[in-house]
């Protein structure tokens, strides 16, 4: 719309911290607002994705190394981005880190598979966001937080979709509780894409780990086929739905970041507007229905 052209002025004079930017979605929306003008603090885990950024952008821009699981680590990017923003306070926060693995059907994890997850995509979110707020309000500025269509529909087990059902509650009552306060919240809910997170090398790792360990009888509920037709199924459908574009996700993040207007939600990606988020406003009977199309039966299945 018409709405969506009007932008915020003085780029030049705003700063974003970005978290996960070691590849994919944080790593090229930091070379993109780099280049738009904006300055650009660019957290990520590892020395390698630091200095690939730093390779790839201006001198403008700077990185630093970030784990969202550890409060000082946190603490200590709080401190360093303090002293770069000044009394300007920080214009951008986008919540990007993420992993996805271990995820899979459900009765294959155990606990501490759900807090791997949890820890990163839902409890690293929160502590950033509760951190970075007074740096926020001083510049009334905006956080972006990644969540994903899979915190509109729960299409499998682990702690990967509860953590983004989690990222969007978190976003609502963040956004209700800031808005007093000048500070806008919006939400990005992708649908797939080729990023780390979808690496299917490392999901089918990890899914091997889980079935291997699973006790001898609760296989044979599943079958001795099950896993590998499991994988078959999975690797056919994310080779169908993932798109190699990612730069319709990091647009919806600059929008986000940079229109006088920004959304509260933004869809990226033809399967999330067209068949994910639709699908999610159905009956439950229907999207089970085209959820189980997606993967095989196990042997010793129940009929009800």
């Amino acid at each position: 719309t018409w709405l969506d052209s009007y932008k915020v002025d003085g780029f030049s004079q705003k700063h974003v911290f970005i978290t996960g930017c070691d590849s994919g979605f944080g790593h090229l929306l930091a070379r993109q607002l780099d280049g738009k003008g904006l300055h650009v603090v660019a957290a990520c885990l590892t020395e390698k994705g630091a200095a690939d950024l730093t390779a790839a952008a201006s001198s403008r821009l700077k990185t630093l190394l970030l784990n969202v699981t550890d409060s000082a680590s946190i603490g200590r990017a709080v401190e360093s981005v303090s002293k770069e923003v000044g009394e300007r306070g920080l214009w951008g926060l986008v919540n990007n880190a993420g992993r996805s693995v271990p995820i899979g059907p459900t009765e294959w994890m155990k606990l501490e598979d759900f807090t791997k997850v949890l820890d990163v995509n839902l409890i690293g979110v929160i502590e950033v966001t509760l951190q970075f707020l007074p740096l926020l309000k001083k510049a009334q500025g905006r956080v972006v937080n990644v969540a994903s269509v899979l915190g509109r529909l729960s299409l499998t087990g682990g702690g990967y979709c509860l953590s983004k059902w989690g990222v969007e509650a978190f976003s609502d009552s963040l956004r209700r509780d800031m808005h007093p306060f000048g500070i806008k919240v919006s939400i990005i809910e992708p649908g797939f894409f080729k990023t780390a997170v979808t690496r299917l090398d490392l999901i089918e790792a990890d899914l091997r780990r889980l079935w291997t360990r699973l006790p001898q009888d609760v296989k044979d509920s599943y079958g001795e086929t099950y896993f590998d037709d499991y994988v078959k199924a999975q690797n056919f459908s994310m080779g169908l739905l993932c798109s190699p574009d990612i730069s319709k996700v990091t647009r919806c993040m600059e929008h986000a970041l940079t229109a006088r207007f920004p959304r509260t939600r933004y869809s990226a990606g033809w399967d999330a507007k067209l068949f994910w988020i639709p699908l999610s406003y159905l009956p439950s009977c229907v999207s089970d229905f085209v959820t189980n199309m997606f993967l095989p039966l196990p042997k010793n299945q129940r009929n009800v």
